[in-house]
């Protein structure tokens, strides 16, 4: 190899140093690509010197960006799309819940594809599955059809979080990570929120088959980069993949958030909500019982009795419910109870995003300073803060505390969901990082999914005020939130 150049294959248990990159010809020997590309990266070699981390943080940070923030940007149009596919909006939820509920569940499945076969083919695989699709969503025929291609773009594009979990610690020391997990957090976290908001002007400017027109192209271009870019992680071919344990994890984990997501619909007590929660429960006592015979489990019971790894999953998911919970809830708040229009409520709402942006990108540089755990107890006590002030709000209240409210809530988790990341992949083996991010990915979304529909549940089942009903769902998420800080009060520190 000639001077200068550094192979793209990462050192096993090690960061990715040195830490600039020569983007050349190393690493395409195994694999027979196709004559173009490799053309592409033999003129590409000895002239453009990357620094390794930035060109990884840059590319796998848009990738995710590019899967994740398609999955609720038709959120605020659901009537629209029902009457252009000639459906009912019912049918149409499903292109929200059902990716939700995919990018959860299939994770765990990718990050142990990716700790087994390397990281980059696992999200080279998520980020072209999540483009091909978009591109399908786009010409979809009727609303089976695009529920199906946004099941399966969203299914695809999992792929990318726990990769880019795995990329980031494998390129950082233990004491380097909170900075870029910031900047991940924003990102993972972030992209839906900005769905969200942003889904309704641009639906109403491009047409919601535009947004996924483009998402397609901006896919295949991440594709190529990633290709060139990014380094490969460690593989361990040797180890079988536990299908038994992805099978009941995954089932287990669909049939509880399907029971959830849908009680309010089929009644709490009905035959279908009960059995989904039976089969749901009895897929996790065989999960446990799966993971205690393999010899490589999907995951290994002992996080269970690991400090560093329950507690930050455990508290990320409470925090996330009330997150979750509160910013769905929010909107109906301010027309329902303060009886702003539409327009207004979306530039107010915007409070919680921009709070969330302006504090995960500096979380890494607080958390340094005061430590995992006191960063993780302040996030989760301004999330606390949040709840209350929301349960405070009546019909004569000054809109600033409602800006407050949507602002301590984005501080909240923006502070403390690095810090929680940080520990959990400190707290497992390097072979591990995939699957454990992934585990963080799906509990967190199991919250979020539980804070919306229960809080949601709990304000339109409310016979009291318009005010008092949310009041109520507040409260509840505000006792949530309050587990949130129990469990972030018994974390470990790591040391500096």
């Amino acid at each position: 190899m000639s001077p200068g150049r550094e192979p793209l294959e990462a050192a096993p248990g090690q960061p990715d140093d040195p830490q600039t990159l020569t983007v050349g010809v190393g690493g395409i020997d195994e694999v027979a690509f196709a004559s173009w590309a490799a053309v592409i990266r033999h003129r590409l070699a000895g002239r453009v010197r990357v620094d390794r981390r930035v060109a990884t943080m840059v590319v796998i940070l848009s990738g995710l960006f590019t899967a994740t923030f398609t999955i609720t940007i038709l959120a605020v149009s659901l009537s629209g799309i029902a009457s252009d596919l000639d459906t009912s909006v019912g049918v149409v939820t499903w292109a929200i819940t059902g990716p939700m509920l995919a990018f959860g569940v299939v994770g765990p499945a990718y990050g142990k594809l990716g700790d087994l076969h390397g990281h980059k083919r696992v999200f080279l695989f998520g980020l072209a599955g999540a483009g091909l699709f978009a591109g399908l969503t786009a010409l979809a025929w009727n609303g089976t059809s695009m529920v199906v291609f946004r099941l399966i773009s969203a299914t695809a594009g999992a792929a990318t979080g726990p990769a880019t979990v795995a990329f980031i610690t494998r390129l950082y020391p233990v004491t380097e990570r909170v900075r870029p997990l910031g900047w991940w957090t924003f990102v993972n976290a972030g992209g839906p929120v900005l769905g969200v908001v942003a889904g309704a002007p641009l639906v109403e400017a491009f047409g919601w088959r535009a947004i996924f027109a483009i998402q397609a192209p901006l896919c295949l271009v991440g594709v190529v980069m990633a290709w060139i870019l990014l380094p490969d992680t460690h593989r361990r071919p040797e180890v079988r993949f536990d299908l038994a344990g992805s099978v009941t994890l995954g089932g287990g984990a669909v049939s509880i958030l399907a029971a959830i997501s849908q009680g309010p619909q089929w009644g709490w007590t009905s035959p279908l909500t009960l059995g989904l929660v039976v089969t749901g429960l009895g897929l996790a006592v065989v999960f446990v019982r799966v993971e205690r015979r393999v010899a490589e489990p999907l995951m290994p019971l002992r996080w269970l009795r690991t400090r560093n790894v329950a507690l930050p999953v455990a508290t990320q998911s409470l925090a996330n419910f009330a997150y979750m919970g509160g910013f769905l809830l929010a909107p109906l708040l301010l027309e329902e109870s303060l009886g702003y229009r539409t327009a207004t409520i979306g530039l107010i709402v915007i409070a919680r995003p921009l709070a969330f942006a302006l504090v995960a990108t500096v979380a890494g540089s607080i958390t340094v300073r005061v430590g995992e755990r006191a960063a993780a107890l302040a996030g989760t006590t301004a999330v606390v803060a949040s709840m209350v002030t929301f349960a405070w709000v009546r019909p004569d209240t000054a809109l600033v505390w409602v800006v407050v409210a949507l602002a301590l809530s984005g501080l909240g988790f923006g502070v403390s969901a690095p810090a929680l990341t940080s520990l959990v992949a400190s707290a497992v083996d390097e072979h591990e990082l995939g699957v454990a991010g992934a585990l963080q990915q799906l509990m967190s979304q199991m919250g979020a999914v539980a804070g919306t529909v229960l809080m949601t549940t709990v304000q339109q089942a409310s016979k009291a005020s318009v005010a008092s009903s949310f009041t109520a769902a507040f409260v509840l998420g505000g006792a949530v939130a309050c587990l949130a800080v129990a469990t972030a009060a018994n974390l470990r520190p790591l040391r500096r």
